[in-house]
């Protein structure tokens, strides 16, 4: 087994497909421009400003391309085009063994989860939850969570901090990190794209969620015994929360402290990762070292080989 798939240098070739939702060609040029300018060379799916009603073309259209790309052994990386809503539904009819023959890097976040989730669970390859081609902007090229992009994708070092919170349980641990959209991961227990979470440090983010959804959401994987072995939490961007009528009655940080407040893992809440402005990549598959103490958390991934 690898370590990970092959980090890139000047002249990798990135593809850009849409395996979920509809992403315009407007969209997609100006990521091209940003990844050019870094010396990638960029290979454009069919799915890029194809359209299917919601999706960026039918399921067939869809699984055919992600499926180009997993299987051409001169893509180094697959940018993801967006996300929204759709690798469930073609996710079962993917065939990786290619890609486990010679791994790239997958990027990409949200509905990704799904495609995350699934090569973990049947590989244990590493795979990048990064933004995607519509936070790729050249007048946004020299922003830090952009350059930490260019960073995770080409090897580089990785460092976060993330603010002092009431929530936050102090401790120290390492493992493998795991997750991403909160909805998703609950969407795929079960499932055969459910990763064991046991000895693991999780990270969750979501968008659009009512906060009854969000204890719903904690409360399946509780129930399904994945916050019981965690090695740690990392609760990211939860963006566009609503509040019923009848108000809920806790915040998000007390929904989710109060479903892990038996256990004794480092908990740390504020990573800036998720559906918001700020979108930091996380490699995940990789051990990871996390430390939240009264002065905040930072977690770290140390390079062992390039």
């Amino acid at each position: 087994m690898i370590d990970h798939p092959p980090y890139l240098k000047r002249g990798s070739l990135i593809g850009i497909t849409c395996p979920a939702g509809y992403v315009s060609n407007e969209r997609v040029s100006a990521a091209l421009d940003v990844l050019q300018l870094w010396g990638f060379r960029v290979k454009v799916g069919a799915t890029v400003g194809n359209e299917h009603f919601y999706f960026s073309g039918t399921d067939e259209e869809r699984l055919r391309d992600l499926q180009q790309m997993l299987d051409d052994p001169s893509i180094d990386a697959i940018l993801m085009g967006r996300g929204g809503y759709g690798m469930s539904r073609i996710i079962d009819q993917v065939d990786f063994t290619g890609f486990m023959r010679k791994p790239k890097w997958v990027c990409g976040f949200s509905d990704i989860t799904v495609l995350h989730s699934h090569i973990q669970a049947i590989s244990g390859i590493p795979t990048l939850h990064s933004p995607m081609c519509g936070a790729l902007k050249p007048e946004l090229i020299n922003e830090e969570h952009i350059l930490n992009f260019f960073a995770a994708i080409t090897g580089e070092s990785l460092y976060y901090h993330m603010p002092v919170s009431p929530y936050n349980r102090i401790g120290k641990s390492e493992g493998i990190l795991t997750g991403g959209n909160l909805a998703i991961l609950a969407h795929l227990t079960g499932s055969a794209s459910e990763v064991n979470m046991d000895g693991k440090i999780l990270f969750i983010e979501d968008i659009g969620e009512h906060l009854y959804q969000v204890d719903r959401l904690m409360l399946n994987l509780k129930r399904a015994g994945k916050l019981d072995h965690l090695k740690g939490l990392i609760v990211g961007d939860f963006t566009e929360l609503e509040d019923t009528e009848r108000p809920f009655g806790q915040t998000l940080e007390e929904i989710i402290a109060d479903k892990v407040k038996e256990y004794d893992y480092p908990v740390c809440f504020g990573m800036p990762v998720g559906h918001g402005p700020v979108n930091y990549s996380l490699t995940l598959g990789m051990n990871h070292r996390l430390i939240v103490t009264e002065q905040g958390g930072q977690l770290e991934i140390r390079r062992q080989h390039t």
